[in-house]
């Protein structure tokens, strides 16, 4: 990155000159002990500190060896004829030509090269390789002949840059991929939404974006819609290839290259010429061809067409400049193209983005393929596997290396992703023919693009005994995992090919680079493999030149070395599965293939619901899984090894301290201790006192010491229960062991991880999953299948919110799995041409039940013809029998049965949005009637009215606030204007025009940036032992890695955003932390989707960071759109809720506005009540804060009541001597004082004299609160970097009152912030209640 025109963009050689110092410092407390990291309470090394401690000396080592930044000019051949740029002497050339073309000036050029001193410089090297090139050198940009590729290149980005480009029609991100909602959602920039100290402004109701919410009310589909944008001003009408190219041979020699037809906004049509020495118009029309150049004074020509255009229509310099005025009014980041990650689509899409008048016309729109590729096509034929190759084996040694390394990594990852999955979606649909087309369907393979594709079905009965195409469907997915666990070990000598998974219309394909060699005919007694099974376990090859590498793969992974027999009994010792395979490809590299047994097998879930038997009909109910893959989670092995090396590390202290108590205190006691000294004199015998205390002190001093961890090892046998036969009575034994260990993995997942999970997720020790995708992830983070969402539902019994919740979660994560399993059944072989047919009829089916029991296909008749041979049995099923087959896969898959009302009681739009997102479907944004239009679940009676459902008011919150009337402009989403559609009138809910497209499921095997990762975990380590300096310079360090390896608009710099500006948060820089917030919102969105749980998790914590920073009323927004897409995901009543519901009471309350305070405490009380009980401290905290909202809002008497209650509840749970329980009385005493006197002064009262009280107690009210990411522990929260809690309104009585009378505002006041110091730990109320995913 450079700096344009004073816009800086700091770059990662600045970051660590800036931080060298800071660095050496973090350094030099961490290597006092000689470099070696202080021992844990159990006595290992800490080796993360460690790790840490080697990551900032390398980033020393970068920060040495990195030069200064400098600024230098170009100078440019026409207007504004020079540039200034901030570059680095690390940066390559190629990149000084990118800023170039960004800068506003330069925007022209594309086709240069750079002189310095009258001599060009090569593209290809970094600065610093430029001779004398220092601060304030002056390079020349000197423009090149054009070339067809460079001509083609220039057309394409002046398309793009004028905005002629249009709307392209994407088949694999889908419609409205990549879009964020920030923009759109508040005004940020509004001067006045940040006058929160004008009092009395902000009592006006059009500052609080509450005030007409409802929080039981239904979801608004709006939420999750863009709002209809005023279309961008139109710099010309068209500008295209003309029907006179390609030139002719005569002419192409003699320069020309294109030919082009430009339409100006005064509706004026030129021939143009792209000649090698730029563009000029010719003199050719639409029926006579002459492209030779007009003579004057009608000449116009220019080296780039920018500047042509800009010649013949006087209109367009003024359109352009609007143009750029209406882009710079959105982030940059909302609309910059994503390059190295897939963009999320939504899954309801606005109606206005596929109507037919969306699409405008746009010749060049079907030229693009040329214009990228070239007439054959070849520019973008690449060699995937060579490419990942030897991008994985440039050299690491030094930080710029690993830099340079991991950037190019992570984009030929991103870039083969992308192609790989077009070639899949292109096979899924019949367009590509099959290498062997007579073989079945499932057995075919395909070569597209240089990427080898197949099913990830059975096709040749490989996984016959093991459940044939169930079987191969997991294989293939637990194959993508291994590959992205071996890519991230980065073996060196080991190579694996580029390898993703695509779900779509029904059918699972698997894409991988082409391994060199693979199709090759060997010699007969030659193995088509050179290491593992060959023919599945009957033929086993060994070859010594892959022992190496597999076995730091097997080591990293806890995979133990084992023997494994073939057909002829013959034993040969492998490094890791049988079923992994080991390839020397004729590119003499060492690849491993088929990673998808790295884990055993869960062999106790395999015995109770597994039986062999090819046909799954004859099987009895309870050993009918559909498959033998059940294989552990590499998450759960490492658990286990943790657990065991714990264990392993206690049992040495305890036998050294049982040594040193059985050696030294006897000798102590029994006096034949003596002490050395060169006469050899005996001393007198040491009192037993002492010697107890001298044994104590040297059992103290060891624990001290280091435990070696060399000597445990941990491995598991993946071959074990899967039909291998030791011989020998010793090999037996072994076998026997490595069946235990496997066996006790499984057991702790069942006795211990499971459990303990439920248990965290009771007491609300973690983040509460916000949906069923984040409970998925939760499990999956602690190492369980989603095979045991069954027993999950079964252990989350319970009358508890937090129980019934998650037992909700789990019931429609297994009904929409189940549900996708049927569809992609029933997909699997219709004609693309029926697929949205299919789909809607099944939704209609499962969804739609209550609206239509009955619900019809309407397939046209002259297309079905055209498809006799066609499966169509999807018309067959009825809404009886698709909950037969719910409840089948159900109970198949899950071992879970569901109640007979299940579907009475599932939330229909969350389940929908979740089947969606597990189908790649994408609907269009209206309301959807899945109940009978009287019925409503609040007993009301529902008018859908323009795709939205209207919100009835249940909790009162706009009762006393202008009598209902929506004030827009600061509201939020309130002003995006209505969406209509209008489907076709069939009785059922869902028609086959209203799923708008179909978009893959990708998954992928990319690994992370390990450099970028260990700057991140030094950084969290750092912050971790309150180095908190360090620990910003770090984390700032990794976020330049991350920007640079993966690009800005990436999962992972969303993630370290999100990190930073909570730092930044907690350090007081709140502006800082405010602009790295609004970051991790847009990429969350754009990356993660608009309605994920990170995102909502966004959104809450910059509503946090606004109040913060003083903008309550955009913080409020923040709160409305977050709590909308809630309810859209999960619903009302969420567990982890109350901590957002009190920091927009806390919010509301800032803002003076003390009745809708008081209405969000109530509701923020009454949650609490049910997720944590009204006897809770948690509870008590709350009654607390209400108590003081009942003050503002002058209802003594209540405020008196809800005192009481929290000073019983405290004293109950806490006793009489806890400061909380001191502190609650002390304010019931005034309270009820207070009272008294206000009933006796009723008329000072009204007058509001308040009688004055001395008595001074100190409750901090707790504040507004950041929220845990779900799974995250709120232990974390508490000592770790990742909160940001911040005390607000520590107020006495007295100033209460002040406060209602117009008094000074207490935040300003110094006192304010001392007793800010004073809170009381027990008081968080949100560490244990509040946390939202």
């Amino acid at each position: 990155m450079s700096v344009v025109n004073g816009d800086t963009h700091i770059t990662s050689d600045q970051v660590f000159q800036k931080q060298e110092p800071k660095i050496l410092d973090g350094i030099k407390s961490l290597s006092e002990n000689g470099g070696e990291a202080e021992p844990t309470k159990d006595g290992t090394k800490d080796e993360q500190t460690a790790e840490s401690m080697l990551t900032r000396l390398r980033f020393q080592q970068y920060a040495q060896n990195s030069e200064d930044v400098f600024q230098i000019k170009v100078n440019l051949p026409h207007q504004p004829y020079e540039i200034p740029l901030v570059v680095s002497t690390q940066e390559q050339i190629q990149d000084l030509r990118q800023s170039i073309m960004e800068s506003p000036g330069a925007l022209q050029y594309s086709c240069f090269h750079l002189e310095y001193n009258g001599e060009r410089i090569n593209d290809f090297i970094e600065l610093s390789e430029v001779k004398g090139l220092a601060a304030g050198s002056e390079l020349k940009l000197v423009e090149d002949p054009y070339t067809e590729k460079e001509a083609r290149t220039h057309l394409i980005r002046i398309r793009e840059i004028i905005g002629a480009a249009g709307t392209r029609t994407d088949t694999l991100h889908g419609i409205s991929a990549g879009l964020s909602l920030h923009d759109s959602l508040a005004l940020w920039n509004d001067p006045s939404a940040s006058a929160d100290h004008a009092t009395d402004s902000l009592k006006s109701k059009s500052f609080n974006a509450l005030a007409d919410y409802s929080y039981n009310g239904s979801p608004l589909i709006s939420t999750v819609l863009p709002p209809t944008r005023e279309p961008p001003p139109k710099t010309i009408k068209s500008i295209s290839l003309s029907p006179w190219n390609p030139p002719p041979p005569p002419l192409r020699q003699q320069g020309h290259l294109l030919y082009l037809q430009l339409t100006t906004n005064e509706g004026e049509q030129y021939q143009i010429t792209s000649h090698v020495s730029g563009f000029f118009v010719n003199k050719s029309s639409n029926s006579k061809f002459d492209p030779s150049s007009r003579p004057a004074p009608k000449r116009a020509a220019a080296h780039s067409l920018f500047s042509l255009v800009s010649y013949l229509s006087p209109s367009f310099e003024r359109a352009f400049e609007a143009l750029l005025e209406l882009n710079n009014k959105r982030d940059p980041l909302s609309h910059f193209q994503l390059t190295n990650a897939i963009p999320s689509s939504p899954w309801l899409v606005a109606p206005s983005t596929i109507s037919p008048s969306a699409h405008q016309p746009d010749l060049a729109r079907t030229q693009e393929t040329y214009l990228i590729s070239g007439v054959e096509n070849t520019e973008t034929l690449r060699d995937w596997n060579e490419e990942i190759q030897t991008a994985r084996e440039l050299p690491r040694e030094t930080v710029q290396d690993r830099v340079f390394r991991e950037r190019l990594i992570s984009k030929t990852f991103a870039e083969f992703n992308d192609a790989a999955a077009r070639g899949a979606m292109m096979i899924a649909r019949g367009e590509v023919a099959p290498l062997n087309p007579t073989e079945t369907r499932d057995a075919q393979i395909f070569v597209y693009n240089n990427v080898f594709y197949s099913f990830g079905a059975d096709g040749v009965g490989t996984f016959t005994s093991e459940g044939g195409d169930e079987a191969a469907r997991v294989a293939v997915g637990k194959d993508v995992v291994g590959v992205r666990a071996v890519n991230q070990l980065d073996v060196a000598g080991l190579a694996s090919p580029g390898t993703i998974v695509v779900d779509y219309l029904g059918k699972r394909l698997v894409a991988q680079s082409i391994v060199p060699g693979i199709f090759r005919q060997r010699e007969p007694d030659e193995h088509q493999v050179d290491y593992g099974g060959v023919e599945g376990r009957e033929v086993v090859a060994e070859n010594g030149a892959f022992v190496s590498t597999f076995s730091q793969v097997s080591k990293a992974l806890k995979v133990k070395k084992h023997p494994v027999w073939d057909k002829e009994c013959k034993k040969h010792t492998l490094e890791g599965s049988v079923e992994t395979k080991g390839l020397l490809g004729t590119d003499s590299r060492k690849y491993i293939l088929d990673l998808y047994r790295l884990t055993p097998l869960d062999i106790p879930w395999i015995e109770k619901y597994w039986s062999d038997g090819a046909d799954s009909a004859t099987k009895p109910d309870t050993n009918d899984y559909p498959h033998r893959m059940a294989v552990l989670r590499p998450e759960l092995v490492e658990a286990y090894w943790r657990l065991k090396m714990s264990e392993y590390v206690k049992a040495e202290v305890e036998k050294r301290k049982s040594v040193i108590a059985n050696k030294e205190i006897p000798a102590f006691i029994n006096g034949t201790h003596k002490r050395s000294t060169s006469s050899e004199k005996a001393e007198n015998v040491l009192p037993d006192e002492s010697a107890e205390s001298q044994a104590t002190n040297s059992a103290k001093n060891f624990d001290q010491e280091r435990v070696d961890i060399s000597e445990f090892s941990l491995a598991l046998n993946p071959d074990v229960f899967c039909g291998q036969v030791p011989q020998t009575e010793e090999e037996k034994e072994e076998w026997a062991n490595d069946e235990k260990e496997v066996r006790a993995v499984s057991d702790f997942l069942l006795e211990k991880v499971l459990p303990e999970l439920i248990n965290d997720l009771r007491e609300g020790e973690v983040g509460f999953p916000l949906d069923d995708h984040s409970l998925g992830r939760l499990m999956h983070q602690r190492g369980i299948n989603m095979r045991y969402l069954g027993k999950l539902a079964s252990l989350a019994e319970g009358d508890d919110l937090r129980m019934q919740s998650l037992k909700m979660l789990a019931v429609q994560e297994m009904i929409a799995r189940a549900f996708k399993h049927v569809a992609n059944r029933y997909l699997k072989g219709v004609p693309v041409v029926f697929a949205t047919e299919c789909l809607a009829h099944l939704l209609n089916c499962l969804l739609g039940a209550s609206f239509n029991d009955s619900p019809k296909t309407h397939i046209d008749e002259d297309i079905r013809d055209l498809y006799r041979a066609a499966g169509l049995s999807f018309e067959d099923v009825t809404t009886k029998r698709m909950k037969s087959e719910i409840q089948s896969q159900v109970k198949l898959r899950y071992r879970h049965v569901l109640s007979p009302d299940w579907r009475d009681n599932i939330k229909h739009l969350q389940l929908l949005r979740s089947i969606a997102l597990k189908l790649g479907i994408q609907l269009i944004g209206k309301d959807y009637s899945f109940k009978p239009i009287t019925q409503v679940s609040d007993g009301g009676t529902r008018k859908p009215q323009d795709g939205i459902v209207p919100i009835i008011d249940t909790n009162g919150h706009s009762n006393d606030n202008g009598g209902g009337k929506k004030k827009k402009k600061h509201n939020g989403r309130a002003s995006s204007p209505k969406q209509t559609y209008e489907s076709p009138k069939y009785p059922v809910t869902f028609a086959a025009e209203d799923i708008a497209n179909l978009v893959p499921i990708v998954k992928d095997a990319s690994p992370k940036s390990v450099l970028a990762e260990e700057a991140l975990e030094a950084g969290k380590i750092s912050m971790m032992q309150n180095q908190k300096e360090i620990g910003q310079e770090l984390l700032l360090e990794s976020l330049t890695l991350h920007e640079q390896i993966y690009g800005i608009l990436h999962p992972e710099v969303a993630r370290v955003y999100h990190q930073l500006a909570m730092l930044y948060f907690q350090l007081d820089e709140k502006n800082a932390a405010i602009e790295l917030a609004h970051k991790a919102v847009i990429i969350s969105e754009r990356t993660l989707g608009i309605d994920s749980s990170e995102t909502v998790l966004s959104y809450l914590n910059l509503a946090l960071f606004e109040h913060g920073n003083r903008n309550t009323s955009v913080a409020l927004s923040c709160i409305r759109h977050a709590m909308e897409l809630w309810k859209t995901i999960y619903g009302s009543k969420h567990p982890d809720s109350v901590t957002t519901l009190n920091n927009a009471a806390v919010m509301l309350q800032h803002l003076q506005l003390y009745r809708e305070s008081r209405q969000w405490f109530e509701v923020a009380l009454s949650m609490s009540e049910e997720v944590s009980g009204k006897q809770s401290v948690n509870t008590a905290t709350l009654l607390f804060q209400l108590a003081q909202a009942l003050v503002l809002d002058q209802d003594h008497k209540g405020a008196v009541h809800r005192m009481r209650e929290a000073y019983n509840i405290y004293l109950a749970k806490l006793g009489p001597k806890d400061p909380s329980t001191q502190e609650s009385e002390k304010w019931l005493e005034q309270l009820t004082q207070n009272a008294v006197s206000m009933a006796k002064h009723a008329k000072d009262l009204q007058a509001r004299r308040i009688r004055r009280v001395h008595f001074n107690p100190h409750l901090p009210t707790p504040g507004a609160r950041a929220q845990p990411q779900v799974g995250q522990s709120t232990t974390d929260m508490v000592n770790g970097h990742n909160t940001a809690s911040q005390a607000l309104d520590p107020r006495s009585i007295d100033e209460l009152m002040r406060f209602i009378e117009g008094g000074a505002d207490h935040s300003k006041s110094p006192s304010a912030k001392k007793r800010t110091s004073r809170r009381n730990p027990r008081r968080r109320g949100g560490a244990t209640i509040g946390s939202v995913a």
